[in-house]
């Protein structure tokens, strides 16, 4: 029992039908384990899974299994048992399989109902290396500073705007390693290849100059650093301009590409985003890029 818990968390009913002892029987080891604290359990809904409780290497119980794992893996009747969970972990597949073979056409709408649509980007920051330190150039609210906060080392957010800034310093007051700096994107307030990732969230279609902005971006982050741009795709609606201080009626990719070529950066990738059904505005795309040469000595020489 202590061999097929070591490997595998397992129910009562499946250590029965490895060991094909009765649930009596298996109910009372476990309870001895237990009181010896040799096992743990845990309630996943009305099931409860058990599994061996070690104390380190340095442990008494670490090294009497240690001891005693290679006797009790060569019994007799091992392989039957092995082979027996094998079928019982099959199981656990099959019932999983059955369920997507029978409902691949309605499980998207399945998940969302269950899950919502909103859970995948923030999971998806979970891939950013723990040690790095990103930039929100353009903060804004800092609405964005603390769905990073989480997952890196450090965020410093930037912006030109005061009143913009103090809405960010009362929304991250709570988060320790997040910076506020007041700047323009321009020339930015950070030191050369201080930044591991930057991101312009919304930001560029405000700007005078891009092209400025971006060469400011690359000459802060480190060689290899990676960039994030979201903004809009081209539009019509003029009166953005008058309403909201736009400067610009979105980009094109070619017109990105461009941008970002000068501006010294490589590994360009641009796709359009899925709108949201509420959403009222122009379209939304994402590029990324990464920092391949001096980003600050090229915009310099053009």
């Amino acid at each position: 029992m202590l061999a097929l818990l070591e490997r595998h968390e397992l129910t009562v009913s499946e250590l029965c039908t490895v060991l094909q002892l009765p649930q009596s029987t298996v109910s009372r080891h476990l309870r001895q384990l237990a009181d010896a604290d040799w096992v743990t359990s845990r309630r996943d809904g009305t099931s409860r899974y058990y599994a061996l409780a070690l104390d380190g290497s340095a442990g008494q119980r670490s090294q009497i299994w240690e001891l005693t794992r290679a006797q009790v893996t060569s019994r007799p009747g091992a392989e039957q048992d092995e082979r027996r969970l094998v079928r019982v972990l099959s199981g656990r597949r099959e019932a999983s399989e059955k369920f997507f073979a029978t409902s691949a056409g309605q499980w998207d709408h399945l998940r969302d109902d269950l899950f919502g649509r909103d859970f995948l980007p923030t999971a998806l920051l979970g891939l950013f290396p723990s040690d790095w330190v990103v930039g929100d150039l353009g903060c804004g609210t800092g609405a964005l500073l603390p769905k990073l906060s989480p997952y890196v080392a450090r965020v410093v957010g930037v912006d030109a705007s005061d009143e913009m800034l103090a809405a960010a310093a009362a929304r991250v007051k709570d988060l320790s390693n997040v910076e506020l700096r007041h700047g323009g994107l321009e020339a930015l307030p950070l030191e050369s290849a201080s930044l591991d990732a930057a991101v312009f969230m919304l930001v560029l279609h405000h700007l005078p100059s891009p092209a400025e902005a971006l060469a400011e971006a690359g000459r802060t982050l480190k060689p290899g650093g990676r960039l994030l741009i979201v903004d809009m795709t081209p539009h019509e609606r003029e009166e953005y301009r008058q309403r909201m201080g736009h400067v610009w009626l979105g980009f094109a990719d070619d017109q990105m590409k461009k941008l970002l070529s000068h501006a010294g950066f490589g590994d360009i990738r641009i796709h359009a985003l899925p709108p949201e059904d509420s959403a009222r505005g122009p379209a939304l795309f994402a590029a990324s890029a990464a920092k391949t040469t001096d980003n600050l000595q090229l915009a310099t020489n053009s």
